[in-house]
């Protein structure tokens, strides 16, 4: 990441996108919100692996603003806001679809044009962001006094989550299999208890402070891929779980995930594949053992809404996730920390900073 000066007065730093995958802290003009529409300021947003993606692709055009995972401070209501003041936290997501297509009405809503439009202007690394009135309207919460700023970041990513977990068709007292311990899969285990406390559900993981940790969340097993079949016997009879989570991505992955589930079960896709890669399972095997393989890209607002619902109730609280905070200035080092596996979720946050 580039340096840049400290902006004016009346200027405001982002984290912007440059060539080759590479970023630079620019300094900005003054924003005023229009109708409908709200200026904050950031606290907080959480580097999710799909910024990681986009940089090491490497096709952001110049002057992209990524992250999405935004907890912010109200500055500045445009006109016909209503419900949100000047100093309020709140957490906004940044997609919201038209609610009236094809997708919307057919239960699609993460592949509705209007879904894929950022409602975050220029985006999440960015100290000032204008809320368009769409995610004004249907995707920004005030956040209550007794939820803290780390809680309440991940309501994006678990709305994703929960989308999937509704997809795969696990009910209470059910069993799933979760690919990968990193901060998406401990989510996912972490959503789906709150959503099914009775339900059995085990990580595969390589690292294994990652599978102490998922234990210590609640895990009723946490297991290295060369024991995942046994684990996996030991809760299901031998059949094999109900649903299987891949948060790894790819072929090699996919093919572990079918190995795992019982005849009737689903594969939820949560993970980015290698561009091209195929898949080489033998379809038989899903059509006589009737089995689903579905894909799960985000969160609809309904999702969303019921994100929220299980954080204000308490049942879903990620904070034990945060690895780490760090400034604007210390992007290059979040990256590092997640890119080698040293950090789960790091937030970053406007100020200068080391690791906290």
């Amino acid at each position: 990441m580039e340096d840049a000066a400290r902006p004016g007065e009346d200027e405001f730093r982002a984290l912007a996108c440059s060539e080759g995958g590479a970023t630079v802290l620019e300094r900005r003009s003054p924003q005023v919100p229009g109708p409908g529409e709200v200026l904050v300021s950031l606290r907080v947003c959480g580097l999710c692996g799909t910024d990681v993606f986009k940089l090491a692709a490497a096709n952001q055009p110049p002057g992209t603003v990524l992250g999405h995972e935004v907890v912010a401070v109200v500055d500045e209501c445009g006109a016909g806001v209503e419900g949100f003041s000047r100093g309020q936290r709140v957490v906004v997501a940044h997609h919201v679809s038209c609610g009236e297509c094809t997708y919307c009405r057919t239960g699609s809503e993460t592949m509705c044009s209007s879904f894929r439009e950022n409602q975050l202007e220029p985006g999440g690394f960015s100290e000032k962001i204008i809320v368009r009135e769409a995610a004004v309207h249907s995707a920004m919460r005030a956040i209550p006094d007794t939820m803290s700023d780390e809680t309440a970041v991940f309501l994006e990513p678990a709305a994703c989550v929960l989308r999937g977990v509704r997809r795969s068709g696990i009910a209470a007292g059910g069993s799933a299999l979760v690919l990968g311990g990193g901060s998406m899969g401990l989510l996912h285990l972490l959503v789906l208890k709150a959503a099914f406390p009775s339900a059995r559900v085990g990580i595969v993981e390589l690292l294994k402070e990652r599978r102490q940790l998922a234990g210590a969340l609640g895990a009723d097993f946490a297991c290295e891929p060369a024991g995942a079949k046994a684990a996996v016997d030991s809760i299901s009879s031998g059949e094999g779980v109900d649903a299987v989570f891949d948060t790894a991505g790819g072929r090699g992955a996919l093919e572990s995930c079918l190995e795992l589930g019982r005849r009737g079960s689903t594969v939820v896709l949560f993970a980015h594949a290698e561009a091209g890669e195929q898949a080489g399972f033998e379809l038989n095997r899903l059509f006589r053992e009737e089995r689903r393989v579905v894909g799960s890209y985000s969160g609809s607002v309904k999702d969303q809404a019921a994100a929220w619902e299980l954080m204000l109730s308490g049942a879903l609280d990620a904070s034990v996730l945060v690895s780490a905070r760090l400034g604007l200035d210390h992007f290059d080092k979040a990256l590092e920390l997640v890119c080698s596996r040293q950090a789960l979720k790091v937030l970053m946050e406007p100020g200068k900073g080391e690791v906290k």
